[in-house]
């Protein structure tokens, strides 16, 4: 590596020339600032987007090259700098073929800056770049106010696929766009101790960040206008269309060991780490500063298709990271991050048939391969019978690996028609293979003729969606009114698949697979104890739980905006749904924004939304082992269709409803703009996963159940805040900017609906906690920056509120009763005080090709408060809540333009 890297610098540095820096504003016709609009220096991959005033700063090659200027609903610019530094652009209006409209409109003449709803539009590859982040939760957790998503651990699949979430509501809450399109989500259902337990979302790490151009935020229920899932928000990923050039990088990065002091004093010997000793080591045994090394080498690539504004646009990225070992009991010595190693490609493309017609296509392919630990098994001698004697004389702990696959492809044809309305018909098609291999483990019933990895199968979800869309804007109508409907049938397939026989089978005294539990007697201990079946760590699935079920829906909307006025703006969509497996819904949105004065603008909206429950909500189905009071508990998670959920009263799962308002405003005079809004969010009958039922009468060869069900209505309200301040000095060489960006949530459980059973029993303060979680009280974000020609200082101070979970205390012995639970909780409440994490990079351009950035995130090295009784649900000092457990991370990034 470091040869390539002495080669690279040979080459950039003998062709190069120092870089010059050109600034400037882009505005509409009318003045008002475009956000997100792209700056490109012509024939390079060289570009910045505009920032929220619309202000831009961009190092060229030189004063002599041409700049391209684009942006959604506007006619693009080619200016020839001709020695100028400081460049200021007026767009004009009209639709370009091939734009993506921004999300939350269906309207090519809407800007973020004039939509009705809150839009934040980030510029992806600038975070990047200047922050260190490699992976888009991360980048949107501290750069989105109201997303939040962090690092699992001891969770099962959600160690490898990170639950997020927008103002607090579930992961499968969030609509994700790629394009405007909708993106497939994930097999995985979160189960095990995680956030956003019973949902699934999509895997936003599966898009590489190389490949982005921007990321648009959509923080307002849009139901009525893209469907099901869009109940907290939209999130819109627009992929790069650079035409010309190289861009890419090198980055490495590692994270501190050091977790500060009194933990020796407070664990004394119980402290571990996975090879059973008392300090934080390194996989093979040394001790280690650093750990979770982590490499990324990212590369995009575009090329002009024809002489008509034709693109293609191919990005690759490559990620490793190694995993994180922190503090842990006996029983969790694998405590902290899994390790990743990845590869994700895409393609953006069009090309243009006459000039009213274009052919577009994009998509891609991800593979990761992760390695988390599963809690550990103590010896047999120290009375734990999963442990085989003769494989695992000290105890053993299984690791949980897994190939995750994701492809997608999306293509279409767009036309404008004579008469001026546009048409785009489109089918994307997207896939999510989630395969498990367990290893270091071993099938305890089978005795020492088990063996140590099992391939314990997996599950997939495909989707389908094929889409035409009809617009057109009036000019002559007020002030302007664009119209639009459409239709979109979608198909999904989920399936589990199963594993091989040792993953999942309990053996006999004879070493044969029990099919017949009246004739074959399970194997047993010393102690005459049955003896666990199936791979420790995780249960692979058996050919019971084998499934493979579609379903089918067919929406159409229709969707209008009228500008009544100059400064008055009023839209509505209305949307019907039908589904094949569950009935049919209607929706509607109402949007209006009123400008007071030019600087000040009032904005508001409200809508209906729903959620079709997920197939994997519908179907999931695993019989494992749970630990619980020190005993191995065979429990079934029944599937929703299953016999077994209907006798316990538990009805087939319908839609989630919700009910949306949103109040805000938007200021700008001079350098400073801030957008406040407020929200109100009701969402019924949300598909939870509920606790642990008695089910040892039932005869379904478990003693315990659980299942899917309807089971709370929740109302969260809240508000976001996001205050920029920018400055440009020295004659617009030099630029100063400052920010906050903050959100504060509530959420409440109105209804636990329980039905006949027990209100405890089925969705108790554990799982409660777990649900709130992922609506923390607070997190704000304080930002600041300066940046001259070649140098530039970034420092960011993220601010957490206090977090309350209840731990593993509620599990072991469950409470039923209010009684019994006012006394748990006192004992079984764990706070993480409020924290505070900064981050830190400086960046310099060693020549206008070659970018150098070195930082740190959360350099202070903050955790979250440490919880020393034991009693966490992940195992460790700490669950994974604010900036999780990982500590101090420093990385060094070499950058590359040509």
């Amino acid at each position: 590596m470091r040869n390539v890297l002495l080669f690279c610098l040979a080459l950039i540095v003998g062709t190069t020339l120092s870089a010059q820096t050109i600034s400037g504003t882009i505005t509409d016709s009318k003045g008002e600032a475009l956000i997100g609009a792209s700056i490109q220096e012509k024939g390079t991959a060289n570009g910045t987007v505009s920032d929220y005033d619309g202000s831009y700063q961009l190092n060229v090659s030189s004063t002599d090259a041409t700049i391209v200027i684009s942006y959604t609903g506007y006619n693009s610019q080619e200016i020839a700098l001709a020695g100028r530094t400081n460049l200021d652009v007026i767009l004009s209006e009209g639709v370009n073929l091939g734009e993506v409209q921004v999300v939350g409109s269906r309207s090519y003449r809407r800007s973020a800056t004039d939509s009705p709803a809150p839009i934040d539009v980030i510029d992806v590859s600038d975070i990047a770049s200047s922050l260190g982040k490699t992976e888009i939760n991360d980048i949107l957790q501290y750069a989105a106010p109201s997303f939040n998503a962090s690092k699992q651990t001891g969770s099962d699949g959600a160690d490898h696929v990170v639950p997020a979430s927008l103002r607090g509501l579930g992961p499968d809450q969030t609509l994700v766009l790629i394009n405007g399109k909708r993106r497939h989500q994930s097999s995985l259902v979160n189960v095990f101790g995680t956030r956003g337990r019973g949902n699934s979302g999509t895997d936003l790490n599966a898009i590489p960040a190389a490949a982005i151009k921007r990321i648009e935020v959509l923080r307002d229920g849009a139901s009525a206008q893209y469907g099901s899932d869009a109940i907290a928000g939209v999130i819109n990923i627009v992929l790069k269309d650079v035409t010309d050039g190289v861009s890419g990088g090198l980055t490495y990065g590692a994270y501190s060991t050091n977790v500060g002091e009194g933990f020796e004093e407070e664990y004394g010997d119980a402290l571990f780490n996975v090879d059973g000793t008392n300090r934080v080591l390194d996989p093979d045994g040394e001790d280690a500063a650093w750990d979770g090394q982590t490499r990324r080498i990212d590369l995009n690539y575009g090329i002009s298709l024809g002489d008509d504004g034709g693109y293609a646009n191919f990005t690759a990225e490559y990620l490793s990271r190694e995993r994180t070992l922190r503090p842990g009991f006996s029983w969790r010595k694998g405590y902290g991050t899994p390790a990743v190693d990845g590869f994700n490609f895409m393609v953006n493309a069009a090309m243009p048939l006459g000039n009213n017609t274009e052919l577009y296509a994009f998509g891609g392919r991800s593979f990761r391969d992760t390695d988390a630990f599963a809690f550990s098994r103590s010896s047999f001698a120290d009375g734990d019978n999963r442990a085989v004697p003769s494989i695992h004389p000290d105890g053993f702990t299984p690791r949980i690996t897994s190939n995750i696959g994701d492809a997608s492809v999306s293509a279409g044809i767009r036309h404008e028609m004579d008469n001026g309305w546009n048409v785009d018909f489109n089918n994307t098609y997207g896939k999510n293979d989630f395969h498990y291999f367990i290893r270091g483990t071993n099938n305890a019933s089978l005795g020492s003729a088990s063996a140590t990895e099992f391939d314990a199968g997996g599950h997939s979800l495909a989707m389908n969606t094929t889409g035409l869309d009809f617009s057109k804007f009036y000019e002559d109508v007020a002030s302007g009114f664009n119209l639009a409907f459409g239709l979109e049938y979608r198909t999904e397939d989920f399936a589990i698949f199963a594993g091989e026989e040792g993953s999942y089978a309990t053996y006999d005294q004879n070493g044969v697979a029990i099919t017949n539990p009246a004739v074959q007697d399970p194997a047993v201990d010393s102690n005459g104890d049955v003896l666990p079946n199936g791979s420790q760590g995780f249960p692979g699935y058996s050919p019971a739980n084998a499934v493979d079920k579609g379903r089918s829906n067919l929406g159409a909307y229709l969707d209008a905006e009228i500008n009544v006025s100059e400064a008055f703006l009023l839209g509505g969509a209305v949307r019907y749904e039908k589904y094949s497996d569950f009935g049919e819904t209607f929706n509607y949105k109402l949007g209006a924004r009123y400008k007071v004065a030019d600087p000040f603008t009032l904005r508001a909206t409200v809508s209906s939304g729903f959620r079709a429950p997920s197939l994997a909500q519908l179907h999931y189905n695993l019989l494992f082992n749970n630990i619980v009071a020190g005993r191995s508990l065979r429990t079934l998670l029944a599937s929703n269709t299953s016999t077994v959920t209907r006798a316990f009263g538990i009805d087939e799962l319908k839609q989630e409803t919700a009910f949306n308002a949103s109040l805000g405003f938007t200021l700008k005079a001079g350098g400073l703009t801030a957008t406040v809004d407020a929200y109100s969010i009701d969402v019924n009958d949300r598909v939870i996963l509920t606790d642990v039922f008695d089910a040892s009468s039932l005869n379904v060869g478990a003693e315990a159940a659980q299942f899917f069900a309807n089971g709370v209505d929740t109302r969260t309200r809240g508000l976001d805040v996001v205050l920029n301040y920018k400055q440009f000095i020295g004659g617009g060489e030099e630029s100063f900017n400052v920010g906050i960006a903050g959100n504060f949530n509530d959420l409440e459980v109105k209804e636990i609906k329980n039905g006949d059973l027990n209100e405890f029993t089925f969705f108790g303060p554990f799982s409660q906690a777990y649900l709130e979680a992922a609506a923390p009280p607070f997190k704000v974000v304080f930002l600041a920056g300066y940046n001259a020609a070649k140098f530039d200082v970034n420092v960011q101070l993220t601010q957490f509120s206090a977090v309350e979970l209840q731990d593993f205390q509620w599990v072991d012995s469950p409470a039923t009763n209010k009684a019994e639970a006012d006394a748990l909780r006192e004992v079984a409440t764990d706070t993480y005080d409020a924290a505070m994490s900064l981050d830190l990079s400086v960046g310099y351009d060693i020549t206008k090709n070659l970018r150098l950035t070195v930082g740190g995130n959360n350099i202070l090295n903050a955790y979250p408060t440490p919880q020393f009784d034991g009693w966490t649900d992940q195992g460790g000092f700490n669950d994974s809540v604010q900036m999780g457990s990982d500590g101090m991370y420093l990385f060094g990034r070499l950058g590359i333009k040509f």
